[in-house]
C-alpha cells in the first residue's frame, strides 16, 4: 500500500559504476541528508525455489528473500544485483523507492530511501509475475509491527486437498448433503478483510460428489446471524432454479429438495438470491461432480480449484476492512483475482503438494461472476482433459491452456515427471498481480533426460 505522497526522488544506479538519478525520493536534496547509514546488497536467482532475492554478505548471505532490519531515520541503501540474467528491479512502495529495471548478468542498480516510518513493510520485484513467483521479502524498521495479524477474521480459504473420496463402482443411492450458508469476516489479503457469504465457512464451499443415477436429499441451513436469505442452485440439477426456487430460505431456517442426479460431469452450484452476482461475489459459489458408472478413473492426487474475482471499495493491497463496491461490479472492473477464495490461498495457505511419478488430477472452475479463466499450469501440459468437466465426452489429449467461463468446470490430468515449483495462473496473467496464483510443489529426483541446465 503506498503512503503519501512524500516528495519523492530515489537514487539509482544502473551499474556499478554509472549513477543515473531517478526522479522521486522521499530524501531532502542537499547531500548530507541522503548519505546512507546502512547498505544491503541482493543478488536475484531462479532455482528450484522460484525466483528470488538472496542475500549478500553479513548476516544475510545466503538467505532467501532475507528480512532487512533497519532504525526509523535510516538512510538506507539497498544494491540489487542480477545473478540470473533475467529482467529484475527492486519496489518499496511505502517508500516510494523503485529501482531501474536490470537485465543481464552482473548487471545493478541501487536505491537510497529514508526509513521514515516504524513498522513492516514489503520489499518486491514488479516485473509481471515475479513477485508471485517468490521475489518478496519485508523491511522492519524500528521494532517493527507485522502488517495487521487481524486475530478476529477468519481463514476462508478452501484447502485444495478437501476432496471427497471417489463413490467407486458402486450402485446407485440415495445421498444425504448438508450445506450451511454462513456469513463472516474473514481475510483477503494479509492485513486486509472482507465479509464473505459463504457455504459452510469457507470458499468456496465444499465439493460434493455423488453417482450417476443417485437420489440426493439436499438440506440448506442458514445461520440466525445472517443478514440475508440465502439460496443454491446446482447446476447438475434438473428442475426449474436449479433447485433455488425451492431453497430459499431466510436467516435462522432450514429447508430441504430432493433430485435425482441424471448426467454425469463435474458441475457449479452457485447462491442464486437476487442480487445473484452480489452473492456469488462475495464467495457462495462450489462444484458437485457427478461421477459415471463405475467412477473415473484413480488418479494419485485430486484437487480441488475455483477461481473468482471480488468487487472492493478499496484498491487492490488496501489494508483494513474492504467493503463489497456494488458499482465496480456492475461496471465489472474488480479489485482481486483469487483462487480458492482469498490472496495466497494456493501459495502461502495450502499450496498443492506431490511427488515426481504422481499423477494429478485437478477439478477447476469459475464462480466469476464475471470473469472467463484461460486456466494454465506453467511447466506442466494437461495429458487428458474434460472440456466443461463433461465426462460423457471423451477427453481431449495434451492441452496447454483451457477457457473455462463463469459457471464452467474443468477437469485435467497430468502425470509429474520434474520437481520443482509449478504456477498455476489464468493467463490473462495481469490478472497474476491481482492476487490470482497457485503453486504446485512436487520433490522427487531430478529428471536430466527431460529437463536439464545446458546441452
Amino acid at each position: 500500500m503506498k503512503s503519501p505522497f512524500k516528495w519523492v526522488i530515489a537514487l539509482l544506479f544502473v551499474s556499478a559504476t554509472a549513477a543515473v538519478p531517478a526522479s522521486e525520493t522521499n530524501l531532502s536534496r542537499q547531500a548530507a541528508e541522503y548519505t546512507p547509514n546502512v547498505s544491503f546488497t541482493l543478488k536475484t536467482a531462479i532455482g528450484k525455489f522460484g525466483m528470488a532475492f538472496v542475500g549478500e554478505g553479513g548476516a544475510i548471505d545466503g538467505v532467501i528473500n532475507p528480512e532487512l532490519h533497519v532504525k526509523s531515520g535510516d538512510v538506507v541503501q539497498i544494491t540489487l544485483v542480477d545473478g540470473d540474467g533475467a529482467q529484475h528491479n527492486i519496489f518499496l512502495p511505502d517508500f516510494n523507492a523503485h529501482s531501474d529495471d536490470i537485465t543481464g548478468p552482473g548487471a545493478s542498480t541501487v536505491i537510497v530511501f529514508r526509513a521514515d516510518q516504524d513498522g513492516t513493510f514489503a520489499y518486491f520485484c514488479s516485473i509481471l509475475g515475479h513477485r508471485q513467483a517468490g521475489m518478496e521479502g519485508k523491511l522492519i524498521v524500528g521494532e517493527g509491527k507485522p502488517v495487521p495479524v487481524m486475530s478476529d477474521v477468519a481463514d476462508i480459504s478452501r484447502d485444495p486437498t478437501d476432496v471427497p473420496p471417489p463413490v467407486g463402482d458402486r450402485a446407485a443411492k440415495t445421498v444425504h448433503v448438508d450445506l450451511d450458508t454462513v456469513e463472516l469476516r474473514g481475510r483477503l489479503a494479509d492485513g486486509t478483510s472482507y465479509n464473505y457469504w459463504t457455504f459452510n465457512g469457507k470458499v468456496p464451499g465444499p465439493m460434493l460428489r455423488v453417482r450417476l443415477g443417485d437420489t440426493v436429499v439436499l438440506r440448506l441451513s442458514n445461520e440466525a446471524s445472517s443478514r440475508m436469505i440465502h439460496s443454491v442452485d446446482l447446476h447438475a440439477v434438473t428442475g426449474p432454479g436449479g433447485g433455488s426456487s425451492l431453497l430459499q430460505v431466510p436467516p435462522g431456517e432450514t429447508r430441504s429438495m430432493t433430485f435425482k442426479a441424471l448426467k454425469q460431469g463435474l458441475f457449479v452450484y452457485h447462491c442464486a438470491t437476487p442480487m445473484v452476482s452480489n452473492h456469488i461475489a462475495n464467495g457462495m459459489y462450489g462444484m458437485i461432480l457427478v461421477e459415471p458408472e463405475g467412477g473415473l478413473p484413480p488418479a494419485d492426487w485430486e484437487f480441488y480449484v475455483m477461481q473468482r474475482e471480488i468487487y472492493t471499495t478499496g484498491a487492490f493491497g488496501q489494508h483494513g476492512y474492504q467493503e463489497f463496491d456494488v458499482n465496480k461490479l456492475l461496471d465489472e472492473q474488480p479489485e482481486y483475482f483469487v483462487f480458492n477464495g482469498a490472496v495466497g490461498a494456493l501459495t502461502k495457505n495450502h499450496p498443492l503438494k506431490a511427488e515426481v511419478g504422481d499423477s494429478v488430477r485437478i477439478y477447476f472452475g469459475v464462480g466469476g461472476p464475471d470473469f472467463t479463466s484461460s486456466f494454465h499450469v506453467i511447466g506442466e501440459m494437461f495429458d487428458e482433459g474434460w472440456l466443461w468437466g463433461a465426462t460423457a465426452s471423451a477427453p481431449i489429449r495434451e492441452l496447454q491452456t483451457v477457457s473455462v467461463p463463469p459457471g464452467g468446470a474443468f477437469i485435467g490430468e497430468f502425470r509429474l515427471e520434474v520437481p520443482g515449483r509449478y504456477i498455476l495462473v489464468d493467463h490473462a496473467l495481469s490478472r497474476v498481480e491481482k492476487g490470482l496464483a497457485g503453486y504446485l510443489e512436487v520433490s522427487g529426483d531430478s529428471n536430466p533426460e527431460i529437463y536439464r541446465s545446458g546441452n
